[in-house]
């Protein structure tokens, strides 16, 4: 009987209930070692949150992974485990206050990147256009900025109740299904595995959050769909379109990231070291609908992002990219919109004289 039970729908259970069933457990260590995420300007709790969550996601994945994928490349499965627990470590270091903030964008996420093209997963785009070195090179630096653009993506959605948690877990499902449709074992089964863990914790960090997965947690979640979106890759469908498939997936952290770079940008600073409440979902919250409406807002967006992604994986690649331009188009006026909305600016600090 147990034979019968579809392995994806194992390692979904598995992942689920462990990082559920941790989750609590690593609440009252974060307590009582005093890692907790204390009120301020720049935050939307007004009460200390234990941190440490992302280790229950860590652990239902890892254990979920190591349970139920035994026929399918080594190489792989340890590559894509050393970049994610590089990634966790490297976070709840920056989580305890032991590590400076730039190692993780500028040295941690470019070393998992490393470790997925070390163990054969990297980028096909630039392949597809020319032979040759030049596109081996061009397409493993295209994997490094993909990995670090969305792993940094992750990181600085995970400031509000629930949302991170919720994003991925929504992409991961999607994720899972393209796999199925498309036959891709490994994608499939880690991608049941990360919605099961992302979702585990969701019980416990949905508003009002009883606990944070901070940044390990955010960034491990957020190199797990990077390498989703570099392992899915649709057969039946024409080079054209599959490229499209993992961006719409993770539509709202690339949307989300884009409207920060472009806001910050404009008043001078930096968009992934200057934090702040000038994100989606504080625009949102600000215009009546709180923080759980807008929580629950971007979820919408996120499964109608994944289902666009399916969808273009049956049709022509003409009628994909003329749906992806009205995408695109609707996404810019959303973000010319919510940049005219009022939002809590950060303030620019003068550097202080020598």
């Amino acid at each position: 009987m147990l034979l019968s039970i579809p392995r994806d729908l194992i390692t979904f259970t598995v992942a689920l209930l462990a990082s559920l069933g941790l989750t609590i457990p690593i609440r009252h260590l974060a307590l009582r070692f005093g890692m907790v995420d204390k009120p301020g300007p720049r935050k939307v709790h007004i009460n200390p949150i234990p941190l440490l969550g992302g280790i229950a996601i860590y652990l239902g994945f890892v254990l979920a992974v190591l349970l139920t994928l035994h026929d399918v490349p080594l190489s792989q499965i340890l590559g894509i485990l050393a970049g994610a627990t590089l990634l966790a470590a490297v976070g709840f270091l920056d989580d305890g206050g032991l590590l400076h903030h730039q190692v993780k964008l500028f040295i941690g996420m470019p070393a998992a990147a490393l470790f997925l093209v070390a163990s054969g997963i990297r980028a096909q785009f630039f392949s597809h256009f020319f032979s040759g070195p030049v596109s081996g090179v061009l397409d493993i630096a295209l994997t490094i900025v993909w990995v670090v653009g969305i792993t940094a993506a992750f990181s600085i959605l995970d400031h509000m109740d629930g949302l991170c948690a919720g994003i991925a877990a929504v992409a991961a499902a999607f994720f899972t299904i393209s796999a199925g449709m498309n036959g891709q074992t490994l994608v499939r089964t880690l991608g049941a595995a990360a919605f099961g863990a992302a979702l585990g914790f969701l019980r416990w960090n949905f508003n009002p959050a009883k606990i944070f997965m901070g940044d390990g947690g955010a960034m491990f979640l957020g190199f797990l769909m990077a390498t989703l979106g570099l392992k899915v890759r649709p057969d039946s469908v024409d080079f054209p379109v599959t490229w499209l498939v993992p961006i719409l997936i993770l539509g709202v952290p690339v949307f989300d990231t884009t409207l920060v770079s472009i806001s910050r940008s404009r008043r001078g600073l930096l968009p992934f070291t200057s934090p702040g409440k000038d994100h989606t979902a504080h625009r949102l919250s600000n215009l009546g609908l709180g923080h759980r409406g807008a929580v629950l807002i971007l979820y919408l967006v996120g499964a109608a992002f994944g289902s666009l992604a399916i969808l273009i994986q049956r049709i022509s690649a003409n009628t994909a990219y003329a749906i992806v331009g009205v995408v695109v188009l609707l996404a810019s006026v959303a973000i010319f919109y919510l940049e005219s909305l009022p939002y809590e600016r950060q303030v620019k600090v003068a550097k202080p004289a020598v």
